[in-house]
């Protein structure tokens, strides 16, 4: 996965998959979501990414599966 902010035009890109998209799909007025020729999606685009986030901080945490006893 990669996520790359645009900020000459406020934007982010999040890459879930390298399959090349064959369809965009917008989910509101500023976000569009790319599928594959299955239906996935392999990635989401952001518009005025800044209006809904604080973009001068990324955090990425990965929480392990509980381990049962």
């Amino acid at each position: 996965m990669r996520i790359k902010y645009f900020e000459d035009t406020d934007t982010t890109l999040v890459e879930l998959s390298s399959n090349p998209p064959v369809e965009t799909r917008e989910i509101s007025e500023n976000i569009y979501v790319d599928l594959d020729k299955d239906g996935n999606v392999v990635s989401i685009t952001i518009e005025h990414a800044s209006a809904a986030s604080d973009m001068r901080e990324f955090l990425y945490q990965r929480i392990p599966a509980a381990i049962s006893p």
